[in-house]
């Protein structure tokens, strides 16, 4: 399993469900109605876009390029969480696990600047909305998802390499049941602070500043709904961005909840942490579809 020369092993463990081996077939239904809910769902709301040129305003366009992150994060975990389940097959070799850390972070940061490009998108609607049309055209929105897709691309691009050159001495074996940079980070025994510092970058450049540039701009929406004066505009400029907010708190909610159950229920069955762990990704991409389908007439 290792190689000699680099202690790079040929190999990464999933851990699955310790000592719940026997309820897998439980776990499967509900594992693969998930996915397949995130895989349709997403599809169908990017095809309805694509083909419908009533749609291709700056709204829904930008909801493509969202749920075209979503698809991305949801097809890149669902090989080796149903191959657990499926197949009990809880290996991956080095260079897959890579990539698919790659890909889970990439979709990931491309998702969270969509969701700060929608924000945006919102308050220029209710600040602005008789130069909508002229601020928000199609080459400036295709620019915004160019620029995000290569913001992800170039701050991922580092850390397969950096992983790949660091001894791992034998440990591999993995705690969720896909390859996340936060996880493969324990297991070297050599230097990795490059990885961390870069990895910290990554989260302060990205979720860190798209969130706190969310609130931002409900800040200005708000005080720009503020200023209407009449009831019914109050309403119409709100349900705007009803949608908007159900998604964010869809993306922020289970990250952070997974995050506060891993700092302060340690001692929670080791069950409830992985499920956790292998549920927060997928909410956002199984909810948001159902959310806009619901709210957006149109869609």
């Amino acid at each position: 399993m290792i190689n000699s020369s680099q202690f790079t092993p040929k190999y990464f463990l999933f851990i699955g469900f310790p000592d719940l081996e026997a309820l897998y077939p439980w776990f499967i239904f509900p594992f693969y109605s998930t996915y397949l809910v995130a895989l349709v769902g997403n599809s169908l709301i990017l095809t309805v876009v694509k083909k419908n040129i009533s749609l291709h305003q700056p709204v829904y366009l930008f909801l493509a390029m969202l749920t075209f992150a979503e698809f991305g994060v949801s097809a890149s975990t669902l090989p080796t969480v149903l191959g657990i389940f499926f197949f009990g097959a809880n290996e991956i070799c080095f260079e897959a696990c890579l990539l698919q850390m790659f890909f889970i972070h990439s979709f990931s940061i491309i998702e969270s600047g969509v969701l700060l490009a929608l924000s945006v998108e919102h308050f220029v609607a209710i600040y602005n909305p008789l130069r909508y049309t002229t601020i928000l055209t199609l080459p400036r929105i295709a620019g915004t998802g160019a620029a995000l897709g290569l913001k992800s691309v170039m701050l991922m691009f580092p850390l397969p390499f950096l992983l790949k050159h660091l001894p791992f001495c034998g440990h591999n074996t993995l705690s969720h049941s896909y390859c996340l940079h936060s996880d493969l980070i324990q297991l070297p025994c050599g230097d990795t602070r490059p990885n961390s510092i870069l990895g910290l970058c990554i989260i302060t450049s990205t979720f860190g500043l798209d969130s706190l540039f969310i609130v931002d701009s409900y800040l200005l929406i708000l005080y720009t709904v503020l200023a209407i004066a009449s009831g019914e505009g109050w309403q119409k400029a709100l349900n705007t961005c009803v949608s908007h907010i159900c998604a964010v708190f869809v993306y922020y909610v289970p990250t952070i909840s997974v995050a506060l159950v891993h700092r302060f229920m340690k001692h929670a069955a080791p069950a409830v942490h992985l499920l956790l762990d292998n549920v927060y990704l997928l909410v956002p991409s199984v909810l948001n579809p159902v959310i806009y389908s619901v709210k957006t007439k149109q869609i």
